[in-house]
């Protein structure tokens, strides 16, 4: 199948590896690019929390950057903390799920903490992740150190989904979904877009396709997860 993937360039590419592994052709087509943000991250912290791969990146350079990476990190998942790991921090603990796993992974270390966690942030959120462990007895505070820059609709796209030649696209958050529907509808091409197969890494990424007649979402959030959503 010819699959589109609307990450950003560096997900989007290994992605589209694990794609052509299996046998279909990915046509890379990012909607945003990941810029950091300047935060000051100063502070006594007795661990760090991250939803995204993209917050270690973000603070690679940042001055504060290698006296955090002596704290431990609580990864949402198998990718953030590959990324946390590749970034210098060695004491990584996942979660293996969403943001409710993690919440549950931290409540269950660090409530009572009197040392707040540092919450590694983007500027997109779908989850308050600060007020649900506050909920739980742990202290958190947030700095955003990256963003999500929207980039104009791919001319390779929009000439793809009229052309008929797209079978499924995936979509990893709710914001590229969100990107995509508008951006298909900027280039004409919003009724061909809408037709294709819709793969979702969660039910929230689905509400953005509204008007999409074929719509499914990942058993578990992860990219492997998506993939085999696209094999059946």
């Amino acid at each position: 199948m010819r699959v589109v993937v609307t990450r950003p360039h560096a997900d989007s590419e290994r992605t589209a590896a694990a794609l052509e592994r299996l046998g279909h052709e990915a046509l890379v087509a990012p909607l945003m690019r990941i810029e950091p943000v300047d935060a000051d991250l100063a502070g006594r912290w007795s661990s760090i929390a991250i939803t995204s791969a993209n917050a270690p990146a973000a603070i690679a350079g940042h001055a504060g950057g290698v006296a955090l990476t002596r704290l431990p990190v609580f990864a949402v998942g198998a990718r953030s903390a590959e990324a946390a790991k590749h970034a210098g921090f060695a004491d990584v603990s996942s979660a293996n799920g969403d943001v409710n796993d993690l919440v549950r992974l931290i409540a269950a270390r660090c409530a009572g903490a009197k040392t707040p966690l540092l919450y590694l942030a983007g500027e997109d959120r779908a989850a308050d992740l600060v007020a649900e462990l506050s909920a739980r007895g742990v202290v958190a505070e947030m700095r955003v150190v990256y963003r999500a820059v929207p980039v104009p609709f791919p001319t390779v796209l929009a000439a793809a989904l009229e052309a008929g030649d797209v079978d499924a696209v995936l979509h990893f958050s709710r914001r590229s979904a969100e990107l995509f529907v508008s951006g298909a509808r900027a280039a004409g091409v919003a009724g061909p877009a809408l037709d294709v197969r819709h793969l979702c890494l969660s039910a929230q990424v689905a509400e953005a396709l509204a008007g999409a007649g074929r719509v499914a979402i990942a058993a578990r959030p992860d990219e492997a997860a998506l993939i085999n959503l696209l094999q059946a």
